[in-house]
């Protein structure tokens, strides 16, 4: 569908004050940000590091996060503060790259790369960051000169609106345009599905951060989209993981209970060699988790899971004692996480409806037994069921092992030994870009297989010129395939 149509259709079903609100808010972008591609590289700079600040100092995000979770009934008050610093590691990569003029050279080439804003951008709020997504995405927005519109979950209006609000002061402090940053639907026109999928149709870029139902809205959209894949983030414990069973185990329990394991990063399942499988579990039990009888399971699932295995929304990012009492169950104040032993059994596939994404405080361990290869195979199988193209950890201290992963999972990024949750998407200990979303390649459906970062926020110009010729002989190019040609006569 052309982008015309998508607009025209997605318009047919707005009422007036959605159509006008989308129009002026557009209009008021567009004219801000054409002010704001003539600024300086240390105006814009100092343009990020104001609403960056706005919303990052502890006091303001701790009210934003306490804000959030009393809006939506999701996350962990305690742990969601901790995404503060996910903004501060997005305006340290943006900060340390060029946006304005010139950003690489490559003399032997010839080449030299301008960069240049793509004007507009439509970004979803999901209602599991209203505080995070507007500031990292705007962060990265305007270091690229462009102008954003915020889309709101439903269920997360008041924060993104008062996220948004913060930043637009930052604007104002250092005098840039406020308009460079709005929301949509926090007034007369209420924010619905419709009028979030007519921004993507009217905006330059779409940022799709959120369900997979929004993604595929953003692609249909007729707009170029960079769009994330499901989560379903899985590890691998290795015999070699005996080595550190506590930290293997530490690891795992940072990354199911940030946020009461709302993050699609956060550990879903672990794939746990047969040799060490008891003592893995003792170990996880001993850092804080909840071993489920059958019985409990089974409750478990009913409240997680309908009869056709779609995720009930009540479940998500929820304490495990509230996962229990939901359950018609309790278990101790101290426990921080339930597991689940998966019923399933490798033979060609894993249909198994505890290897899915949980998006809450439960943990599916899974035995394999042998080599490790079977266990790269029950990941591959995993993920056929879903997360394909999104993650991989593994803990272990075999490097071949570590290897052949990587040449075998069908993933963006592997972490070795690190808690997924807080890997995944970049750390101060890690090289990964900072962003809140996560591109899952074509294996996820997705544009991009990398971290979605600056570079994807901007165009870039090369410029060429002439070099010495670089035409490598017949000979090399073909190969043991080149024939001397007889010369025409």
């Amino acid at each position: 569908m052309s982008r015309m149509n998508s607009m025209d259709e997605a318009y047919a079903k707005l009422t007036q004050d959605q159509i006008d609100e989308i129009e002026e808010k557009f209009a008021r972008a567009d004219a801000a940000q054409k002010i704001f591609e003539k600024w300086s590289q240390e105006e814009i700079d100092r343009t990020i590091r104001a609403i960056a600040w706005k919303v990052a100092n502890t006091q303001t995000f701790r009210e934003l996060v306490r804000m959030s979770i009393e809006e939506s009934g999701m996350g962990d008050p305690v742990t969601r503060e901790n995404k503060k610093y996910k903004i501060r590691g997005v305006l340290r990569d943006a900060l340390r790259q060029k946006s304005v003029g010139i950003i690489e050279e490559i003399p032997e080439k010839g080449i030299v790369k301008y960069a240049k804003p793509v004007g507009v951008i439509s970004c979803v709020i999901p209602a599991t960051n209203p505080d995070l997504t507007p500031a990292g995405n705007a962060i990265y927005a305007l270091k690229a000169r462009n102008a954003i519109i915020f889309s709101p979950h439903p269920r997360a209006v008041k924060t993104g609106g008062r996220t948004v609000e913060l930043m637009r002061e930052g604007l104002r402090q250092v005098g840039a345009p406020e308009d460079l940053i709005q929301i949509i639907g926090t007034g007369k026109a209420k924010i619905n599905r419709a009028m979030s999928e007519a921004l993507n149709t009217k905006c330059d870029l779409v940022i799709a951060t959120g369900g997979q139902g929004v993604v595929r809205r953003a692609y249909y959209s007729g707009t170029p989209a960079y769009g994330v894949g499901a989560g379903n983030a899985t590890m691998i414990w290795d015999e070699t993981a005996k080595q550190d069973l506590h930290k293997a185990a530490y690891n795992t329990m940072l990354s199911k209970t940030s946020d009461f394991g709302s993050g699609c990063s956060a550990d879903g399942n672990i794939i746990i060699h047969e040799s060490i499988y008891e003592d893995a579990i003792k170990e996880l039990v001993a850092v804080g988790g909840y071993l489920l009888s059958e019985e409990e399971q089974e409750a478990i699932k009913k409240i997680m899971w309908d009869e056709e295995c779609h995720r009930k929304p009540d479940s998500v990012a929820q304490s495990p004692q509230k996962m229990a009492q939901l359950a018609g169950f309790s278990i101790p104040e101290d426990r921080k996480f339930l597991i689940a032993r998966g019923t399933g059994s490798y033979t060609t596939s894993y249909e198994d409806v505890w290897c899915r994404e949980k998006l809450t405080t439960l943990l599916a361990v899974h035995k394999y037994e042998g080599e490790f290869q079977n266990a790269i195979n029950i990941v591959k199988a995993i993920h056929e069921v879903g997360g394909k193209g999104h993650s991989v950890g593994i803990f272990s201290f075999d490097d071949d092992h570590i290897h052949r992963l990587a040449l075998e999972a069908c993933v963006g990024r592997i972490m070795v030994r690190q808690p997924q949750s807080k890997s995944n998407a970049g750390s101060f200990t890690n090289g990964m870009p900072m962003t809140s979303s996560i591109g899952c390649g074509t294996w996820g459906g997705n544009a991009t297989s990398e971290n979605v970062n600056l570079r994807h926020y901007m165009n870039v110009t090369w410029v060429s010129r002439e070099i010495p010729e670089d035409r490598p002989s017949d000979e090399e190019l073909f190969g043991e395939f080149y024939e001397p040609e007889k010369e025409q006569v």
